[in-house]
């Protein structure tokens, strides 16, 4: 639910769901894809409860190196997105998702 509700918010992107077999090094770091053209960026899905505290949230230094990687890769950021209930709690991140979208399509 939570890429169906990034989708609308977000049509300039088509999300499809990683495939671990692209890059096994990225197995758990990335959740989908946003492609737009023939560049990417990635999504990593983290739910919380109600209670929990995303704020303090860091990758730790083997995501960031991953991170980098794919960005490497597939030309974009990666973005991690916290949800409760299916909903994106972190809403501040879907405009630098959007600036990401709009530098990506001026690459492809």
């Amino acid at each position: 639910m939570v890429i169906d509700n990034l989708a609308r918010k977000c049509p300039a992107a088509k999300f499809v769901e990683f495939d671990p077999t692209q890059d096994i090094d990225l197995v758990g770091d990335i959740d989908y894809l946003g492609q737009v053209g023939n560049k990417a960026f990635g999504i990593q899905i983290k739910p919380v409860t109600a209670q929990g505290n995303f704020g303090n949230y860091s990758a730790s230094e083997r995501m960031k190196a991953s991170f980098r990687d794919f960005e490497e890769k597939y030309s974009g950021k990666v973005f991690i997105i916290f949800s409760v209930d299916d909903e994106i709690k972190n809403n501040d991140i879907l405009k630098e998702i959007e600036a990401e979208i709009k530098r990506l399509k001026r690459l492809s």
